[in-house]
């Protein structure tokens, strides 16, 4: 019994002093980790870096972090620490096909929240959905249509389709098309445009507008009035504009055709 005492007494001796010293490293590695953590999400907030990316980031260095100090630990009692690792590289390829899907989405969330193509208000179109950006998450784009529909578009989706972002610039161009007879005078439609588009209300004096004979149609000669304005007030021009050019081709009396067909009936013998 003595004998095996004397044997034990060291060996105590030796794996309590790796207890001491694992759990005082762990201890360290915790609030190192910590420390690691405040640091990035301080230094990415002082960048206006997004918050919710900002979390994330912080949140991956400290769990990494702790990971190898838990591996560093085990590796002091003589514990293999290449198996662990094949079994969580194992395991992190198990969970990635899993979610092959979910991963795909929160890839798309960090490239949207890194190159950011729109922000949070603006007006976009994208997977034939027009609306305002209301949220953008690491999984999923939350945008409110004009009509006040909450729709919820994987960034996937988004990422991997064409967007519209109709907000981005500060002017914007209003293009409205008419059509007239073709017995009317050219000259006197395009004096009669010309005066309406520069009285719009809200027009950039500093683009201007423009009027283009556009094109000789079946049933009319097409014309195409354009306005600068700015975005903000992108709406508002459009529907002053559609009215003045009605009303200017009414005071003038140019007629706005209807599309006709002329069916000619061939008699036969």
């Amino acid at each position: 019994m003595e004998e095996t005492l004397k044997g034990l007494v060291p060996l105590l001796l030796d794996y309590g002093v790796r207890v001491i010293g694992v759990l005082l490293g762990l201890w360290i590695a915790f609030r190192l980790a910590r420390w690691v953590e405040t640091r990035i999400i301080k230094g990415l907030e002082k960048r206006n870096f997004d918050q919710a990316l900002t979390l994330f980031f912080g949140s991956i260095v400290r769990w990494v972090l702790i990971i190898a100090a838990v591996l560093a630990c085990l590796s002091v009692f003589g514990i293999e620490t290449t198996s662990f690792a094949a079994i969580l590289g194992a395991a992190g390829l198990a969970v990635g096909l899993a979610f092959q899907g979910t991963l795909g989405n929160f890839s798309a969330g960090v490239m949207l929240l890194t190159f950011r193509p729109f922000k949070i208000g603006d007006l976009i179109k994208v997977a034939d959905q027009l609306g305002v950006v209301a949220e953008i998450g690491l999984f999923t784009t939350s945008i409110d249509t004009l009509d006040h529909r909450r729709v919820i578009i994987p960034n996937g989706t988004v990422i991997g389709g064409t967007i519209e972002n109709l907000t981005h610039n500060a002017k914007r161009r209003v293009d409205i098309d008419v059509g007239v007879d073709y017995g009317e005078d050219l000259d006197k439609v395009r004096e009669l445009l010309e005066a309406a588009a520069a009285g719009i209300p809200g027009r950039d004096s500093e683009e201007g507008h423009q009027v283009i004979l556009l094109k000789l149609n079946d049933s009319s000669i097409d014309w195409q009035v354009r306005v600068w304005c700015s975005t903000d007030d992108y709406w508002d021009v459009w529907d002053a504009t559609v009215l003045a050019i009605k009303k200017a081709l009414d005071k003038g009396g140019i007629s706005i055709p209807f599309p006709q067909m002329d069916v000619h009936l061939d008699k036969t013998a």
